[in-house]
């Protein structure tokens, strides 16, 4: 597992050409909320969480599908969000919380890591461990 310091993912977002014309950042509870927290302060938009529970501690499926653990937020009169998380291992969480939100609101996506052309990390292989995070 390799560690990233904080500094550096302050770094990388500060660095990170976002979209114009975000409304808001739902993040993808548990495992985005601190992203998601980072992204919006960076940004200076509001935040607001989808609760979903799909991987167990050791980061193996738990269920066949993400399971939503409370009703997904209310986005009043935001029309183009960010949707983020953590990783993006194999997009199961995303698309669910995606499916969850209003089918009219735009959607972009935004990972730390993964394998995407919407991770802010593609340069390390392997899993990492968030400064947040207690081991």
């Amino acid at each position: 597992m390799t560690p990233v310091a904080f500094e550096e993912i302050v770094r990388r977002l500060q660095a990170w050409r976002f979209p114009a014309g975000i409304d808001g950042v739902v993040g993808i509870a548990a495992g985005g909320v601190v992203p998601a927290a980072l992204v919006a302060q960076h940004l200076g938009i509001g935040l607001k969480l989808i609760a979903l529970n799909y991987r167990d501690e050791a980061n193996a499926p738990r269920y066949d599908a993400p399971q939503l653990l409370a009703p997904a937020p209310d986005l009043g009169a935001w029309r183009r969000v960010l949707l983020v998380d953590d990783v993006y291992v194999s997009g199961r969480s995303w698309h669910a919380a995606r499916a969850w939100l209003p089918a009219e609101t735009e959607v972009l996506a935004f990972v730390l890591k993964g394998k995407t052309d919407f991770a802010l990390i593609r340069d390390i292989e392997g899993c990492v461990r968030w400064p947040w995070r207690v081991e």
